[in-house]
């Protein structure tokens, strides 16, 4: 609930309180803070990645909704960023006495967290600048050398491939 609170109806309540003033001027840019993992999915990350989907669909959607009354919808898509974030964000699947998941949580921790690389705070907030000021219809923005990464090579795959190479890396 709080993870939805804060990356989806926060979202929307701050939405629709200036919607009103950029429709009466027919402009504005709106920029909301998605993630790579509104894009691909990893395990462990199920609540979080409901929300950062929820932010791209309403974004996408919206955008259709606004463009033509002279207001963009941009989507911003980070990855790993060096900040607490996940030490404060995002609730991992560990319950007090629920082992069953724990050999495939330490996996995952392991080959997926592990030495992962974080891009410095100060990229993101580059290309959220980028994104409300560049004057162009472009909805989405990459934040990372580690999103591109994901949120390209996710395009270039199927389904079952992405889900072999998720098993594959934890061994399942």
């Amino acid at each position: 609930e709080r993870q939805y609170a804060t990356n989806v109806t926060g979202l929307m309540y701050v939405t629709r309180a200036f919607l009103p003033h950029f429709r009466a001027n027919r402009a504005g840019v709106i920029v909301n803070i998605s993630s790579v993992g509104g894009v691909a999915t990893f395990p462990f990350y199920s609540l979080y990645h409901g929300t950062k989907w929820a932010v791209e669909g309403f974004s996408e959607s919206l955008n259709f909704e606004l463009n033509p009354l002279g207001i963009t919808v941009k989507l911003v898509e980070p990855g790993a960023i060096a900040t607490d974030f996940g030490s404060r964000s995002l609730d991992v699947l560990k319950k007090e006495g629920l082992t069953d998941y724990d050999p495939l949580l330490n996996k995952f921790l392991e080959t997926w967290v592990k030495g992962r690389v974080r891009s410095a705070p100060e990229l993101v907030a580059e290309v959220i600048w980028q994104a409300a000021t560049d004057g162009t219809a472009q909805l989405r923005y990459i934040a990372g050398d580690d999103a591109k990464g994901i949120i390209e090579g996710r395009a270039k795959m199927s389904q079952t491939d992405y889900y072999a190479m998720v098993r594959q890396r934890l061994g399942v």
